[in-house]
């Protein structure tokens, strides 16, 4: 006799068989499980901001009046030992004339007898050099000090760093003090992103995560930078933690202020059984996917699951890599498949209460049969009563016929 799949032993409860027909109308669509990297997806809102550690805050040493002002625009990019102003300062004129004093007095105890006296002219002319050194004076200026010996009424003021200038703090002709902020410059060839992270998904990430942005000014373009930095803080009022991330700036194209969509790749796991996600049917505590077993036959598999991402998530235990996964109208399957456990387990219900003993089938029987005893031992009972009754009353009728016979 023909063994069909339907009539198995081995089949697991709920499982399903559908015509063909039935699976086309109601639109099945199955997927095969494969085997590959996925890694979880942190989407958050970033925003553009300066690179600290390249920022630089200029201001003079000494007290004076700017001369010539160079860099006069926000915005402004300069290179590194550009010049920025002149400044006038009568501080700078008289460590100028100090200097040239330590040269001529050098000049005059050069050929002294006595080592003493040339060492302290030159250990003057050496602390005359550095306290110009010291107030910013550039090193050209020194060594056309040293060749002139002119003294020189304004010296620069250069740029300690190569950048952008986005605050400037002085106008030619002002006075301005070691107070006053000159230039406000930052290096925008890196920026930072600051995004924010609920809490929930912030033991997934970790520092050197691969980040991916892009901006709505930089169509079809997507930046690649790194997570730098996770701060110890979160956020009341939002419940979220700040990351900061790092991106490559060399274009320009990343400006401060400006928002961004970020994408955090984070925990890889290689090697992993993949279905996507729309297969998955979470109900209650359970988690469970349908394996096609055979043409029309859907089996439930109760899955554990890993991390999710794109629309793809990682099957722990319950399904093999090649194996084919139900991903639309699984609802429908699910239901049917429902139906069909509890229909099994209520025939089985009934098939287990069908089993009663033989023992306890012929004490029925001999309680039957006690019960009707009694009842056709009442039964008799009541028959003599009633013809006993019916004697009686037929001697009374025949004695009072007699007795009116005779009279009349």
């Amino acid at each position: 006799m023909p063994v069909y799949a339907d009539n198995e032993a081995s089949d697991v409860a709920g499982t399903v068989k559908i015509d063909p027909v039935v699976v086309q109308n109601i639109g099945v669509r199955t997927a095969i499980a494969k085997q590959e990297s996925i890694s979880r997806t942190i989407r958050a809102v970033g925003r553009v901001d300066f690179d600290e550690e390249g920022m630089a805050r200029l201001h003079p040493k000494v007290e004076g009046w700017i001369e010539e002002i160079r860099v006069d625009k926000t915005g402004q990019n300069v290179a590194e030992d550009d010049i920025l102003l002149s400044i006038y300062s009568p501080k700078l004129v008289s460590t100028q004339q100090e200097y040239l004093l330590a040269l001529n007095n050098l000049s005059a105890l050069s050929k002294s007898q006595f080592e003493e006296i040339r060492q302290g002219a030159e250990d003057l002319v050496k602390s005359s050099r550095e306290r110009l050194e010291l107030l910013d004076v550039p090193e050209h200026q020194i060594q056309e000090l040293e060749q002139t010996r002119k003294i020189k009424k304004s010296l620069h003021i250069h740029s300690p760093v190569a950048g952008t200038v986005i605050r400037i703090g002085s106008r030619q002709g002002q006075y301005v003090t070691p107070k006053t902020e000159l230039y406000m410059m930052v290096d925008l060839s890196q920026v930072w992103v600051y995004a924010d992270v609920y809490e929930y998904e912030l033991p997934w990430v970790k520092l050197g995560d691969e980040v991916e942005m892009t901006l709505a000014s930089v169509p079809g373009k997507t930046f690649k930078g790194s997570l730098d930095y996770i701060y110890p803080y979160a956020e009341s009022k939002t419940r979220t933690t700040k990351v900061r991330l790092v991106f490559d700036n060399r274009e320009l194209l990343l400006r401060p202020d400006m928002f961004a969509e970020v994408s955090i790749q984070s925990d890889t796991l290689n090697n992993a059984v993949i279905v996507p996600a729309e297969s998955v049917i979470r109900s209650g505590s359970r988690t469970q996917v349908f394996v096609v077993r055979g043409p029309g036959k859907f089996e439930p598999r109760t899955v554990k699951l890993g991390i999710e991402s794109s629309g793809q998530v990682a099957v722990l235990e319950g399904v093999a890599a090649g194996e084919e996964v139900v991903t639309s109208a699984q609802f429908l399957v699910d239901s049917e498949s429902k139906l069909r456990e509890a229909t099994a387990k209520m025939m089985d219900a009934l098939n287990s209460s069908e089993g009663i003993s033989e023992d306890d089938s012929r004490s029925v029987e001999s309680h039957k049969g006690m019960v009707h005893g009694s009842e056709e031992r009442t039964d008799h009972s009541q028959m003599q009563m009633e013809s006993h009754a019916d004697m009686e009353m037929n001697e009374q009728i025949d004695g009072s016929g007699h007795g009116v016979h005779d009279h009349d």
